[in-house]
């Protein structure tokens, strides 16, 4: 099995609401130097050591997990795993 690991965050120049609400409650709980928040997702899964895993990863964020016009996604690939 092969462990995928997704990150999927939004492009820049993209406003990230969630990430300005982050990081304000930062700052008002103590942390003021903290600037520049974005949040985005994490997505893990296996998938059989038989997959063509860049191929199915791709095909699975451009036609689900990513919004390919506000988002974009890097992903790493760990060999071996036991499931």
């Amino acid at each position: 099995m092969k462990k995928v690991k997704i990150f999927i965050t939004l492009k820049e120049g993209v406003l990230d609401p969630q990430g300005k609400a982050v990081q304000e409650a930062l700052q008002a709980n103590g942390f003021p130097d903290v600037a520049d928040t974005r949040v985005g997702k994490y997505i893990e899964m296996t998938l059989p050591d038989e997959a063509d895993v860049a191929l199915e990863v791709q095909r699975m964020c451009d036609k689900l997990l990513a919004n390919p016009v506000m988002e974009e996604y890097s992903y790493t690939v760990e060999e071996g795993i036991r499931s």
